[in-house]
């Protein structure tokens, strides 16, 4: 595929990428159940609007649009009043909970590196369900991840696991509120005792849950203490682009006070160019999602929130109460937010996923590893109140459909090879062996369905079923042999 010869009319341009996202998830409508936060056409006109306004600046330089730092400025204002910070509590405005997380790692190794410049081998601890962003921030900038396992009935983080692994070499600890996989809030308060005790820092991930658990305290619902109030959190991230209704990409690292987050920020006056300052890990970025995310925030207020947190509480209610009702059915854990994972004893939930998706719905797969069943995770939306009846209907009539057919979607044989792979055992021809017996042989070739795939991977060591992954995805970024302008 070479550039077009001649450039193609706007016309022609946007109808071409109307007809690109034919099949991709429908952002209305509340029939999906990750991914999508969908707030209303107005909010959607207010935060297009933002974006395009100040698409073109640069926030690399705060000098040259000093627009973009006051929306910074009041943006983490706000998260910091949201989150119960004091006036010495400071923050940045990030592309999203990715970065958010890398940077409060970031900061600990820094801190810690001149702290306690004998700590050659850093370690950061994990409890299984914290999000794999820490273990991707670990993986980028060189420390260990000690993972720790959860409450086997809650699925919360095992504080007294936690305290245990501590070692000489400790530099920080990480909790959820509320955590992805089971919408649970880990024991912060204990957890944060344990960091003071051995002088460690304690970031807490709100990414997913920090926005809304506010609201729906103040709704009645129970949440235990989680951000800033408690004596020993060091740092948190807050995405707005989840249940903020904010466009993507949108978060907020904070930090306790200047003095961390001075090791959060990169400078750079040792080369040729300009003199580099970055206090996050992106440098050129777009003035788009922070205009878009103060205007968002702005339109819809405290009181717009609450109506979104009231809807998102009662139809979150109402999703779980119908899926407990359902016998083939277990709710894992005792969610505390919008998330929540269910499984079964009777049958193999991803076929149900399939027959979810032919009817409009997507809902997503998790796998069973490190003590949580393979379940399914619904990340419920304000939105979703109006379609929850229709919903709950639909997943009754697919799951007495998967059951009815009793079948085993990968034969016994194979699924006995996968179990005994070891990761030493992989190799990128056994991966396309695979995807031959499962009918797939393109790159760059979506599947239909995805049962067969998530049922191998469920019974595969971790560390096979990652090594089959990252496969999978070189498989997928291929470059197309022709060009679409021809089409």
């Amino acid at each position: 595929m070479k550039m077009p010869a001649k450039g193609r009319s706007k016309d022609d341009v946007f109808a071409a990428l109307e007809a690109f996202g034919t099949d991709d998830l429908d952002v209305h409508g509340g029939g999906t159940f990750a991914y999508i936060y969908d707030a209303g056409p107005d909010v959607d006109d207010v935060a297009k609007r933002a974006y395009t306004r100040y698409l073109t600046e640069n926030a690399l330089d705060p000098t040259v649009y000093p627009s973009l730092l006051r929306f910074e400025n009041e943006i983490v204002a706000m998260a910091i009043d949201h989150l119960r910070g004091d006036e010495e509590v400071v923050g940045n405005f990030t592309s999203g909970g990715t970065e958010s997380c890398m940077l409060a790692v970031k900061t600990a190794r820094d801190y810690f590196r001149e702290k306690k410049p004998e700590i050659t081998e850093p370690e950061i601890i994990l409890p299984v369900t914290a999000h794999a962003a820490f273990q991707k921030a670990a993986q980028y900038l060189c420390l260990k991840p000690v993972l720790v396992p959860m409450d086997p009935v809650t699925y919360k983080a095992d504080h007294a696991a936690i305290e245990a692994a501590i070692t000489p070499n400790t530099i920080q600890i990480v909790a959820s509120a509320v955590s992805y996989a089971h919408g649970v809030i880990d024991p912060i308060e204990e957890i944060a005792s344990i960091a003071r005790k051995h002088d460690l820092l304690f970031h807490v991930d709100g990414c997913i849950g920090g926005f809304m658990l506010p609201y729906w305290r103040r709704l009645g619902e129970n949440v235990p203490p989680f951000s800033f109030e408690v004596d020993g959190v060091t740092s948190m991230s807050m995405d707005l682009h989840k249940y903020a209704y904010c466009p993507k990409g949108a978060s907020v690292i904070l930090q306790r006070n200047k003095d961390l987050r001075r090791h959060q920020i990169f400078t750079c006056s040792n080369w040729t160019g300009y003199t580099v300052i970055n206090p996050t890990i992106l440098s050129t970025k777009t003035g788009g999602p922070m205009a878009a995310a103060w205007a968002v925030m702005n339109f819809l207020g405290d009181e717009g929130y609450m109506g979104i947190a009231d809807r998102m509480l009662q139809a979150t209610k109402k999703i779980r109460a119908g899926i407990a009702a359902m016998p083939e059915y277990e709710i894992l854990g005792d969610p505390e937010l919008c998330l929540l994972a269910f499984t079964s004893n009777v049958m193999s939930v991803f076929p149900v996923i399939d027959e979810m998706k032919m009817r409009g719905w997507f809902i997503q797969p998790q796998l069973g590893f490190f003590g949580s069943r393979e379940n399914i995770h619904l990340s419920i939306d304000q939105a979703s109140l109006a379609q929850a009846d229709a919903m709950l209907k639909d997943l009754r009539e697919c799951t007495d459909i998967v059951r009815a057919r009793n079948q085993e979607a990968v034969p016994a044989d194979i699924r006995e090879f996968v179990k005994a792979l070891t990761p030493a055992d992989f190799t990128p021809e056994l991966f396309q062996e695979f995807m031959k017996m499962l009918g797939s042989t393109a790159s760059g070739e979506l599947p239909t369905g995805t049962t067969e795939i998530n049922e191998l991977l469920n019974i595969m060591d971790p560390g096979v079923a990652q090594k089959a992954l990252t496969e999978y995805m070189n498989q997928l970024y291929v470059p197309p042999a022709k060009s679409h302008a021809a089409d």
